[in-house]
């Protein structure tokens, strides 16, 4: 799956399931993209990977994506809604953007023209490794490029029917984390929040569904994200490498020393 399959197949509202990655670790990274997940996102926001981390680890999710049993793309979540670093994860060879703590229709639109080149957005021309693989004319570029807001604000959450109808949008993005502590939780995932967490879960979706829009989900596991994907949402993450490797780590001291 090459740029605009992908984007064709976000926009189109398929099925997809990610994974997570917040660890610089290239041959992990490579080790994931060859399962099969349909895309990789490496968190350029609260991971901990700087710049020449994002760029080895999409060389390694190409690279894993290559030999793997179905296609796979890399994305990122960039540090903040802000033209140098989604420039930057873009011209490094990533298929999108997830763009966090977005609150309004404004918030949006800078996101779609820092991601697009003129006459559809702003974003400097210098490609970079993109040009190998996206692209590299401008308006090809732009129509491969995905571009998600992520609603996980009070403010984000109260005008998600604007975000959602911007043009340029190609989908939302729910963090659960965030979203919970929005709504008054005391801490993420409180369960005395599930009632209104659950609400506006389903809010999103069927926003983002009455706006031709794709809507995705952070899960914590497969079944979660199940669910979701039942639930409405057409594409969900599935945990962390760091969240795996503590419970695989934590489930086999516990047989070992059972």
């Amino acid at each position: 799956m090459n740029a605009n399959d992908f984007a064709r197949k976000v926009r189109s509202r398929e099925k997809l399931v990610g994974y997570w990655i917040t660890l610089d670790a290239p041959p992990a990274a490579e080790r994931i993209a060859r399962l099969g997940y349909d895309y990789v996102v490496l968190d350029g926001q609260h991971g901990l990977i700087g710049y020449q981390g994002l760029l080895t680890g999409l060389l390694a999710i190409d690279a894993g994506a290559a030999i793997g049993p179905r296609p796979t793309v890399g994305m990122v979540r960039v540090e903040a809604n802000d033209p140098t670093p989604i420039g930057r994860a873009l011209d490094a060879g990533a298929t999108g953007v997830i763009v966090p703590l977005v609150d309004s229709a404004d918030d949006v639109r800078r996101a779609v023209q820092a991601a697009k080149y003129p006459p559809v957005g702003a974003r400097s021309f210098g490609p970079m490794r993109a040009a190998l693989r996206i692209g590299p004319a401008p308006a090809d570029s732009n129509d491969a490029t995905v571009v998600l807001a992520m609603i996980e604000t009070p403010l984000g959450l109260k005008n998600v029917a604007e975000i959602c109808a911007t043009p340029g949008l190609d989908g939302v993005y729910v963090g659960p984390s965030d979203l919970s502590l929005a709504l008054g939780a005391k801490f993420p995932h409180d369960p005395d929040l599930e009632g209104p967490f659950e609400e506006a879960v389903e809010l999103i979706a069927r926003t983002a569904q009455d706006a031709g829009i794709a809507a995705g989900i952070h899960t914590f596991d497969g079944e979660s994200a199940k669910l979701r994907l039942d639930q409405g949402y057409s594409f969900a993450t599935v945990a962390s490498d760091v969240a795996h490797l503590e419970a695989v780590a934590a489930a086999h001291l516990g047989v070992a020393r059972s």
